[in-house]
């Protein structure tokens, strides 16, 4: 599902223009953006964490030049799913599609 998957899916099923679904969906995004740069995770009961992880200072190997670089410690967005949401999908879910869908994505 793209986005503008979404946005038609919440359309149909509220009965809101599609553009303000839009409008809203962009909205949501930007929020979680600027709070995870601002180091602030977001949490959304019964959906899940967006949160900021710290990947430590490590060595990298250049492969083309093979040598070594060092890859600085940095943050990270990830998304940790609420326990009710994975329940959910596990017991909702028949069975994965092969490697690629019908529009050829993996």
């Amino acid at each position: 599902m793209r986005k503008a998957d979404l946005v038609a899916a919440i359309s149909e099923k509220t009965g809101i223009a599609k553009v303000d679904v839009l409008v809203t969906l962009e909205s949501f995004f930007k929020e979680v953006k600027v709070s995870l740069s601002e180091g602030e995770n977001v949490y959304i009961r019964g959906f899940g964490s967006f949160v900021v992880k710290k990947r430590a200072r490590k060595i990298g190997r250049h492969i083309k030049k093979n040598v070594a670089i060092e890859i600085p410690e940095h943050y990270i967005p990830a998304f940790k799913p609420a326990k009710i949401f994975v329940e959910h999908v596990k017991g909702n879910v028949s069975a994965l599609p092969d490697s690629s869908d019908e529009s050829g994505r993996m």
